[in-house]
């Protein structure tokens, strides 16, 4: 089964000539590279965060398994769904599924449902897939997709995929894809964007999950990011680093509707 691009030509451009030239126009060269255990990344177009998600890759040792965490913008499929298997495709070639991590996450937690429907249209993982391939072209990816909010859950499957990942890919990346603060003004998002960055670089997911309900900070990916936390700190992480934030307003120059985007690696 392979799962067809839904938004190339549109978030990104749609053939691979361009698709490269566009990454390397964002992607810093000759960074020191770094093994991380988790990382927060934007998934807007490129043309509005394509430059923090490129800065934050080139920092990155991009290992042979990626797990990418995606939150549900559609509304379709069920809460925790994750792809089955095969490949999905992009400009740039097809990405193989590792569906041993796949049906081992499966078999260990039973909150999470082999499901295609939650994935088709939904763009947050699949506008993070060239920047991985661009620098592992042989990567395998798991892809799951969270609509629910119970942060019990969320911790239970972070909790879940570190068990998972300790047995069989120690040195697996997971990616929460995330936005954060959209349409407010430039001052409202820096203001509010700070906070949770703030949350997310003291390793704090409890805190990060109580501000952004109480503050009403849009952060689209905070489920996501919620269980790449718990995740992370189960496999021993100590820190983390924001690499870059900015908002379309840096791109547009229109700062009373902007979207802010940061990007942010765990180790």
């Amino acid at each position: 089964m392979i799962r067809q691009p839904a938004v190339a030509g549109s978030f990104y451009r749609g053939d691979a000539v361009s698709l490269k030239s566009d990454i390397e126009g964002f992607v810093k060269k000759d960074c020191e590279k770094q093994s991380v255990l988790g990382i927060v990344s934007p998934h807007a177009g490129y043309v509005y965060s394509g430059r923090v998600a490129g800065n934050l890759y080139s920092k990155i040792k991009i290992p042979d398994t990626v797990v990418i965490l995606s939150p549900n913008h559609t509304g379709y499929g069920v809460p925790y769904s994750i792809w089955p298997g095969g490949s999905w495709r992009t400009p740039l070639g097809d990405v193989k599924i590792d569906e041993e991590i796949v049906n081992e996450w499966a078999l260990h937690c039973d909150l999470i449902e082999k499901d295609r429907e939650a994935h088709l249209y939904e763009h947050a993982a699949e506008v993070q897939i060239p920047f991985i391939q661009y620098f592992n072209p042989g990567v395998r990816i798991v892809v799951m997709v969270i609509s629910a909010r119970n942060i019990a859950d969320l911790k239970n499957i972070g909790k879940s995929l570190s068990l998972v990942l300790q047995k069989l890919r120690p040195n697996a990346l997971v990616v929460a894809s995330s936005d954060m603060t959209h349409h407010e003004s430039q001052a409202s998002a820096n203001r509010k964007d700070k906070i949770a960055i703030h949350e997310m670089l003291a390793l704090d997911e409890d805190n990060l999950y109580r501000k952004v309900r109480e503050m009403n900070i849009t952060m689209c990916g905070i489920f996501p990011t919620v269980t790449m936390l718990v995740c992370a700190k189960e496999r021993g992480a100590t820190k983390a680093e924001l690499v870059r934030y900015e908002t379309s307003g840096d791109i547009t120059g229109d700062y009373d509707q902007v979207v802010g985007y940061a990007g942010v690696m765990v180790h």
